[in-house]
């Protein structure tokens, strides 16, 4: 593909070439050639733009087709894998049934709840390819019961406590894109706090904050947290990437963010609803 590309604009800036070279031509040999100049010059830039339109549709074209075979083949891979993972959850559901034993019946749901995780997992892994394809439909949600969701998915972890003070109130936007901008959230504060400090999330005025007691962020941190790959704490798991996917999520809906943070205090995300409400 890059090669063709390559090719056609090096023909595309020889045939431009040569279009120049023809009126240089009959401007030293034509003497009434000034007088048609503007007329010539039209026709010319015409069979350019003819030229261009040609060249340009045929690339499209070839992309659009490769597009095409890529979302194709997706869809067949995303079908192959929802198969098994469907078999792994109707069967344990199953066993489940038939089973007594506590120590076995833990262990059916430790594999029932990897399950959901790979659900999950499989979900975004559509999103992310359907975005890549057309644009996202946005739905209507009950903020709290997303909350209350994904609060229960980091409880398992058994690890920080969370505190939920939020009623029901309904937004409009990209529903899977908001569950992981609000996982990207939790998950920072959970890394960058300690086990036994809770993570608060709390609605007022159509703003939504989380808030931890971590280690927090000095002013020139928090001047470089939404570039992607930084990290004001190297010696956490992770990629560095979360805090500009949140940023680039709520750019794209209209969410105002605003993050507040002091070194060994903590950190409270501020996300501004309003032009997502539903009321």
């Amino acid at each position: 593909m890059h090669k063709r590309v390559v090719w056609g604009t090096v023909i595309y800036v020889i045939s431009i070439g040569f279009f120049l070279g023809s009126i240089y031509h009959m401007l030293t040999t034509w003497e009434d050639f000034a007088r048609i100049y503007l007329w010539v010059s039209l026709i010319l830039l015409l069979f350019a733009a003819m030229f261009g339109y040609i060249f340009i549709s045929t690339l499209l074209a070839q992309q659009k087709r490769i597009d095409a075979n890529l979302s194709q083949l997706s869809r067949e891979i995303l079908h192959e894998l929802n198969i098994p993972l469907a078999t792994i959850q109707a069967n344990t559901k199953l066993i489940a049934r038939k089973l007594e034993d506590q120590k076995s019946l833990e262990r059916i749901a430790r594999i029932e709840a990897s399950s959901k995780r790979l659900e999950r997992l499989y979900r975004e892994l559509v999103y992310s390819i359907k975005k890549e394809f057309q644009p996202i439909e946005k739905e209507s949600f009950d903020l709290h019961e997303v909350l209350k969701e994904r609060v229960e998915v980091f409880e398992a972890f058994d690890r920080n406590d969370f505190v939920l003070e939020v009623e029901s109130y309904r937004v409009t936007a990209d529903k899977i894109g908001f569950e992981k901008m609000i996982d990207n959230i939790l998950m920072n504060a959970m890394k960058y706090s300690a086990k036994d400090t809770p993570v608060t999330l709390h609605l007022s005025q159509d703003t939504l904050s989380i808030s931890d007691r971590g280690v927090g962020m000095s002013e020139t941190e928090l001047l470089k947290i939404y570039e992607r790959y930084y990290q004001a704490d190297t010696s956490k798991e992770g990629e560095g990437i979360g805090l500009a996917l949140v940023k680039s999520y709520c750019e794209s809906e209209g969410i105002e963010i605003q993050i507040k943070s002091q070194k060994n205090v903590g950190t409270t995300v501020f996300l501004n609803l309003r032009k997502i409400s539903s009321h």
